[in-house]
């Protein structure tokens, strides 16, 4: 897998440049905020 820990990577490269699974932190966190925030 690829982990995009950085903010600006994900403007650069996304899922479709690779075959192998890439994870996005900053929308893994924003998602786990919004979930933390709204339960």
């Amino acid at each position: 897998c690829i982990v995009l820990g950085c903010t600006e990577i994900p403007m650069l490269v996304s899922q479709d440049d690779f075959e192998i699974p890439v994870f996005d932190t900053t929308k893994i966190h924003s998602q786990a905020i919004v979930e933390f925030i709204t339960s």
